[in-house]
């Protein structure tokens, strides 16, 4: 259902974008209508063929495919908002009538500067992100714990070995006492493979590498016996807690969104949290919800990820109608939540005002 509704619109983009074009003066002087609506085609299929071969398919062409056709897509939706603001301002033509045509090839000259610079920011480096957060039941001897997590890696076809290797020296370099992975670590099209794996297993903390599933490694979650788990050094909180030591609770949850698409609402918050010791509780939830539920079970600090702050700006705006708590640190009920932009990328490899991170969250002893 997402991939035809995503083919539509990209589809109706598409038109609208070649339509408009059409209009723009040194268009019309240089290109064929002819040629433009060949050109249109062409990006089409470049598009469709890295949503569907890109997406199935393995090996160097899929991949290629899949991020030609991924940052095309990014693409043309920041020259399809360009244009449209353009046509709203202008009344599509019917206020300043001459200019207009001019004005929509601004419009396309600035959606496509925003790309280049939005695929600058998506192949740059996540920043890490610094929080102190203060915890009144924190036990004196865990005053500064260092916790370092990582959210929305999606490894696989377009996210390789070598860039996981520079992130995982990145969280070395913070030299973490706790190591928590927010989900979607992995693509999900299919078994992750075996060289991104062993670069996973090279993170390592003295109170270990813990991680819950993202939406997008709901179906790799479903059978746990798998060889990829087996092989892992870290481990998955699934809806239960541990005590990774005396007074210092580490909880996890499936992927809310995920569970609930597939008819299931059970409450994966209490059932985590269940018979838990008194003490310190840090919530890993993949999305951002059931917050008031969260602080009113006693969780002192729930880590989130999932929205990617909107990836590319203004997408950002839509993403924020479905997750209020977009990114950054919030507090609810004497809960701090902290909900990562994500370290990797989804689809296209850009970014837009709205860079990755690696969360560096750093624990203290609440002042009475």
């Amino acid at each position: 259902m997402f991939g035809t509704i995503l083919l539509s619109i990209i589809t109706l983009m598409h038109i609208y974008v070649f339509w408009r074009a059409a209009s723009v003066p040194f268009v019309k002087a240089y290109l064929s209508k002819k040629f433009l609506f060949s050109a249109g085609l062409l990006f089409w299929l470049i598009f469709y063929l890295g949503r569907v071969y890109g997406l199935h398919g393995t090996g160097f062409i899929a991949g290629t495919a899949e991020l030609i056709g991924m940052n095309w897509m990014a693409a043309l939706f920041l020259i399809f908002v360009c244009l449209l603001s353009i046509d709203i301002i202008t009344g599509f033509g019917l206020i300043l009538n001459q200019k207009a045509p001019l004005l929509r090839g601004l419009a396309i000259a600035c959606g496509i500067a925003l790309s280049c610079i939005a695929l600058i920011q998506g192949l740059r480096p996540p920043v890490v992100e610094h929080y102190d957060v203060y915890l009144s039941d924190l036990p004196p001897e865990m005053e500064d714990t260092v916790l370092v997590a990582m959210s929305d890696l999606h490894l696989g076809s377009l996210i390789g070995v070598r860039w996981l290797e520079a992130r995982i020296a990145q969280v070395n370099e913070q030299q973490p006492d706790l190591v928590l992975l927010l989900g979607d670590i992995f693509e999900g099209h299919g078994l992750p493979q075996d060289s991104l794996l062993q670069a996973m297993n090279r993170l390592s903390a003295p109170l270990g590498v813990w991680a819950v599933f993202g939406n997008h490694g709901h179906h790799l979650s479903n059978n746990m016996n798998t060889t990829w788990i087996r092989k892992a050094n870290f481990t998955f909180l699934r809806n239960c807690w541990t005590e990774v030591q005396p007074g210092l609770i580490l909880a996890g949850v499936d992927d809310l969104t995920a569970m609930r698409r597939s008819g299931k609402n059970d409450d994966f918050i209490s059932k985590a949290l269940s018979g838990k010791p008194p003490g310190v509780t840090i919530l890993l939830s993949h999305t951002p919800g059931d917050i008031e539920k969260a602080a009113n079970a006693g969780v002192g600090l729930m880590l989130c990820g999932h929205t990617h702050g909107g990836q590319i700006w203004p997408f950002d705006y839509l993403v924020k109608c479905r997750y209020p708590l977009l990114e950054g640190r919030y507090e609810q009920k004497g809960m701090t939540i902290i909900v990562c932009r994500g370290t990797g990328t989804w689809g296209p490899r850009m970014r837009l005002f709205s860079p990755g991170e690696i969360l560096r969250v750093t624990l203290h002893r609440e002042k009475d």
